[in-house]
């Protein structure tokens, strides 16, 4: 017999419930409450509960406030990374198994989307395990497809020096020479350099949201599931990123770099790098580059990112426009 269950809507880290899953950084506790304390930010934690108040299935989307005086618009929107948690075991193949995962995936996007209301200007959902994940519970709620572009490096079998070119390897090799360097952040004049870059090499990419500098300030002292590092050519930062860790995988989250400033010493290629051989060193499964740009055929960052003997992977994002007319419109135009 299956045992009933309820979703709620949690908007307060005082009212989670105490029997919340830990098992994805992504979907966790600790990045709920890291959110509720950044400006412009709102967490919503969707959970599936017994009568008995067991969570069995969480989901984590984040609210995100976005404004400006010029030009002057002002909106919200809202990210959800993955498709959540559950109790049922992930690696289980069998078909019953499967239907009822993604039966209570449903329960909570239909709970969210209801939820959000029409305030919301539109919803993302990226990231997700398999590409038809959810298919039908998208569909049923009025999400439409966009083909995505996903890329990882594998970390387990080859070394990373296995993976990418000989031109490449000398490359790199040079700029060491030169006296190129990728440390931690470690002082708090670490930080302001760090994020001065992030914004700086940001600002024109309004599709690259940064967050608030509570949000790395956060991130960096208070979980042990990230880390900060910043690239240094004689003393000026060059290059910057964000590494985040959930079961045994590591994400680069944001990554910044001087490249025109300081062509002759690579610093994308520097940065990036440090990157896949700290996670190598660490004994990380995989890395997984989180944003490798917009849908486009010709994309010149996924080409650089590519360089480096990453796996490509077709994929979904799946968006919900709160405007009917647009939502129509953009089912249609990214109609299968």
């Amino acid at each position: 017999m299956s045992v009933l269950l309820t979703p709620h809507v949690y908007t307060s880290g005082d009212t989670l419930p105490a029997t919340l899953m830990e098992t994805n950084y992504f979907h966790s506790q600790q990045l709920f409450t890291l959110y509720a304390q950044t400006p412009r930010h709102k967490p919503y934690m969707v959970t599936l509960e017994t009568p008995e108040g067991e969570v069995v299935a969480k989901l984590l989307a984040i609210v995100r406030y976005r404004s400006s005086w010029f030009p002057p618009y002002y909106y919200q929107h809202c990210r959800m990374l993955g498709e959540g948690v559950y109790a049922i075991d992930a690696t289980a193949t069998d078909n019953s198994t499967a239907k009822e995962r993604t039966a209570q995936f449903g329960m909570m996007l239909k709970t969210l989307t209801a939820k959000l209301g029409p305030r919301m200007l539109y919803v993302e959902v990226s990231h997700l395990s398999q590409k038809m994940f959810g298919y039908k519970e998208f569909r049923n709620n009025r999400y439409f497809p966009v083909r995505w572009m996903s890329i990882h490096n594998s970390l387990h079998s080859r070394t990373p020096e296995e993976r990418i070119s000989e031109r490449m390897k000398q490359r790199i090799d040079a700029a060491y020479q030169r006296g190129v360097v990728t440390d931690e952040v470690q002082s708090d004049a670490d930080f302001q350099e760090f994020i001065k870059l992030l914004r700086h090499h940001n600002w024109l990419k309004p599709k690259r949201y940064i967050p608030a500098d509570e949000f790395f300030i956060k991130l960096w002292k208070q979980t042990d599931n990230a880390r900060l590092f910043l690239t240094r050519y004689k003393g000026h930062v060059v290059g910057c990123s964000a590494v985040v860790y959930s079961q045994r995988q590591a994400y680069l989250w944001y990554a910044a770099y001087r490249r025109k400033s300081y062509v002759f010493v690579h610093p994308d290629v520097l940065t990036i790098w440090h990157a896949i051989k700290d996670c190598h060193r660490r004994g990380y499964e995989h890395i997984f580059f989180m944003d490798v740009g917009l849908p486009f055929r010709k994309n010149s960052f996924r080409e650089f990112i590519l360089r480096f003997g990453g796996k490509p992977v077709s994929t979904y994002r799946w968006f919900r426009c709160s405007i009917k007319w647009a939502n129509s419109l953009l089912s249609w135009v990214y109609r299968e």
